[in-house]
């Protein structure tokens, strides 16, 4: 696929200040999610909690994009339509999660490299024929003592790029995830140092390796505190030393970034969003958010069929507060309105 049609698509997911659902938890981390709601994880719980967020009406107008998981990808609404079909009938981009998770890298204690390269091609080749039209690639980057090191930030560089040259090649936009996790006790000074080491050696790898910049989006972290740093920077810092990061290492071509959420919380997250549009930059700055999106909505479904319709209020409100915050036009007094 040229890469005028790549645009084409990855522009339209950010369009009119919309951002992207993160849906693709493996079956182990929404194990989880359904554990702190005491709902078992079984495959039938799993496809009715995502048809309840696929069919929320009117989530379209805020979200552009849904990035599923493999098993998700194959399933069906409650009235037998494929997930992919469903979204692109709304206009929303159906996605697809092709990484196979983050692994301890050989050599370097408490460090990871992302996996999942082997037979890629053809699963790209399978996932485009099931509807897929963007896919999602995470790389995990540690701040710790004396860590990340050089060699951690360059497998993972290498491992995205050659990802999204795969990606491209099967005519499905890869969104790019270099993740500098929050986890740690580091200053936001510290999270700046690390995350534009990464973000220089990304883009170094992208290009080395012929991706079209211009065919692509990029899903990083924020530049923000650790969570177990004393002293937590303010929205205005964080958004101020972000946009003065990426300035500095995302080319102004790249069509839209999508900022993941990290762990912040809900409000959190659209706080920080908010901020960094109020500022702004060459690019749409957007959200994919994952738990951000869904916090609210799980703990309203809880399962109970019955609840269904509490669940998708929650989530089309968060959707609805993320896209202001897009636009730049988010308030803490929004959040108290009832949805519409």
């Amino acid at each position: 696929m040229a890469a005028q049609e790549l645009n084409a698509i990855a522009r339209s997911i950010v369009a009119d200040h919309k951002g992207i659902l993160a849906a693709d938890e493996s079956t182990g981390t929404i194990k989880k999610r359904f554990d702190s709601i005491e709902v078992e994880s079984t495959e039938e719980n799993r496809r009715a909690y995502r048809n309840l967020l696929f069919t929320t009406p009117g989530f379209e107008d805020y979200v552009g994009g849904v990035i599923l998981y493999d098993e998700t990808l194959r399933q069906a609404s409650d009235d037998g339509t494929q997930f992919p079909e469903l979204l692109a009938a709304k206009g929303v981009v159906p996605g697809i999660k092709v990484d196979t998770g983050a692994h301890e890298l050989a050599g370097h204690p408490g460090e990871k490299v992302t996996e999942g390269l082997d037979g890629l091609r053809a699963r790209f080749e399978e996932y485009h024929a099931l509807g897929a039209r963007f896919s999602k690639w995470r790389a995990v980057i540690t701040i710790g003592d004396g860590i990340p090191s050089d060699a951690c930030i360059h497998v993972n560089a290498h491992a995205l790029a050659r990802y999204a040259a795969l990606s491209q090649e099967a005519g499905i936009v890869p969104i790019v995830e270099p993740e500098v996790l929050m986890d740690a006790d580091n200053t936001v000074e510290r999270c700046l140092e690390v995350t534009s080491r990464t973000l220089r050696a990304v883009f170094d790898e992208l290009d080395r390796q012929g991706v079209a910049l211009e065919g692509m989006l990029l899903k990083p972290n924020m530049v923000i505190s650790g969570k177990g740093c004393p002293t937590q920077a303010s929205s205005s810092q964080i958004a101020e030393l972000t946009l003065d990061c990426f300035l500095r290492h995302v080319p102004a071509m790249v069509p839209g970034i999508v900022f993941l959420s990290g762990g912040q919380s809900e409000v959190e997250a659209t706080t920080n969003l908010d901020a960094i549009n109020r500022i702004g930059g060459p690019w749409p700055l957007s959200f994919s958010y994952g738990r951000a999106l869904q916090a609210s909505a799980l703990q309203a479904w809880k399962g109970d069929p019955a609840n269904v319709e509490a669940g998708q209020e929650a989530f089309l409100h968060r959707a609805r507060m993320n896209a202001r915050a897009v636009a730049g036009d988010w308030s803490a007094d929004l959040e108290q309105a009832v949805p519409a």
